[in-house]
């Protein structure tokens, strides 16, 4: 294989190229997952012990320390620390999909020289592999939240069926940060040191902690062009509140992930015949 020779960049070419692969994505993916907890006495026990530690804290320093509260009642229920925390796991699971995405794809290439050099590999499929490897912990934290939600509230509501629809417009715009991630960090290498201070600052730029509309009328625009926000407030709408998506929203949404997604994956394609010069 020529490095240097044009890559396809099309909608088309991600599709089947995702098609032709999906053994290996299957594969690389599984390999994360699992490899991450290699070596740990609980293994994948983890990927459920993560999220149950991190909402106890933010638990705790939220609706006892500071005292927030969501000012609603959940099928008869008056607030309390168990229903202000199935609110809050809400947003730090949409947070934690996005984050991981982050933190992981400035490196996915430079982490993996040997596919680069050595081996004639598909590397468009390492940011899909991301994506998927940070969607399953996701679904992990969504039993969570649901066994959570059966015990301290009961049964929830029909509309939680639409989550995956809700969740679908951040995957894809995941998928097309990842991939403009993947190709900076190897010649920006201050990228990956970036997002750490990124996702945090997303996690409370977001309305995670608190409802959009505790926020002073001048600063919800901010807080609006935040990625997230539309989401989490969507997803809590088809899991807490009862409500309906935002079906127009949604598909505006879903439009300009595609349209960063094709932007991403063609500026991926058009670079990485450099990768192998700077790796």
């Amino acid at each position: 294989m020529n490095p240097h020779a044009l890559q396809p960049v099309s909608p088309k070419a991600l599709a089947l190229s995702c098609w032709q692969h999906r053994n290996l994505i299957s594969q690389i993916t599984r390999r994360e997952v699992v490899g991450r907890y290699r070596g740990s006495m609980m293994g994948l026990g983890w990927s459920f012990l993560n999220p149950v530690l991190m909402l106890a804290v933010f638990t705790f320093v939220f609706s006892v320390v500071f005292q927030a509260k969501w000012g609603v009642e959940m099928q008869g229920q008056s607030e309390g620390k168990g229903v202000f925390a199935v609110v809050l796991f809400i947003g730090l699971i949409v947070h934690g999909l996005f984050a991981e995405v982050l933190t992981r794809s400035p490196g996915l290439i430079v982490g993996n020289v040997n596919y680069v050099k050595k081996v004639v590999f598909p590397l468009e499929i390492l940011p899909v592999s991301a994506v998927l490897s940070a969607l399953f912990h996701a679904v992990i934290s969504i039993v969570v939240w649901f066994t959570a939600y059966l015990l301290i509230i009961g049964i929830p509501s029909w509309q939680i069926i639409f989550l995956p629809l809700v969740l679908l417009p951040l995957v894809v715009l995941s998928l097309g940060v990842s991939y403009v991630l993947a190709s900076l960090g190897v010649f920006l290498r201050d990228v990956a040191q970036t997002m750490g201070i990124l996702t945090t600052v997303l996690l409370f730029m977001s309305p995670v902690f608190f409802p959009i509309e505790r926020l002073p009328a001048p600063y919800r625009p901010f807080f609006l062009m935040n990625p997230l926000t539309f989401i989490i407030e969507q997803a809590r709408d088809v899991l807490v509140w009862h409500k309906m998506p935002d079906f127009t929203g949604l598909t505006i949404y879903l439009v300009c992930a595609l349209t960063l997604l094709f932007i991403g994956y063609a500026w991926f394609q058009k670079t990485r015949k450099g990768f192998a010069d700077v790796l």
